[in-house]
């Protein structure tokens, strides 16, 4: 590390839902990135470098990234209901942050919130596309549960890592029926 630059570990791991990219600094797990290919990954990665200045570091057996792998097999196994590990947050601020501190803490496994009543909670009520934005540039999906949030109207609205995948959470949480296939 020179210049004081931050490292940041990560790894690719399997599950449910397809490889996740998973990157930690020494704050705590920084992102969790979806359908990480070789392509999604190398771009991930390449945006954790411009976006915190750092030095990325390929790390399997990290340290750093012990409890959040083992807390997100244990959610996939069914075990595990709500994630106790340390977040770093650089990649959020403002409005987006409050947001999505509000979505991490106020809306638990097995239930969903609307997007306009997570924009009132955060007193902005008529803010609902910010709040799809907010969710839309959630650098902690899954640990930070942005497939928790849907249209008012009971649709299950957008998703970064796609609607199959939204779904199949949801049905692993029970506010769904599982999938057929």
């Amino acid at each position: 590390m020179e210049n004081g630059e931050q490292v940041v570990e990560w790894s690719v791991v399997p599950s449910d839902i397809g490889p996740l990219l998973l990157a930690a600094t020494r704050a705590g797990l920084v992102t969790v990135a979806f359908h990480a290919h070789p392509r999604a990954r190398d771009r991930a990665l390449g945006q954790l470098r411009t976006r915190l200045g750092a030095e990325l570091v390929e790390a399997p057996h990290s340290a750093r990234l012990a409890g959040p792998v083992g807390q997100l097999a244990a959610y996939f196994a069914g075990g595990l209901r709500e994630f106790s590990l340390p977040l770093d947050w650089s990649l959020t601020s403002g409005f987006n942050r409050e947001v999505l501190r509000e979505l991490a803490s106020g809306v638990p496994y097995g239930t969903v919130v609307g997007y306009g009543d997570l924009a009132a909670r955060v007193g902005r009520p008529g803010g609902a596309q910010a709040v799809g934005a907010a969710m839309g540039s959630n650098p902690l999906p899954l640990v930070v549960p942005c497939h928790r949030v849907v249209e008012s109207d009971g649709g299950l609205g957008g998703f970064g890592g796609g609607q199959e995948t939204k779904r199949r959470l949801l049905a692993l949480e029970g506010i769904l029926p599982q999938p057929l296939f």
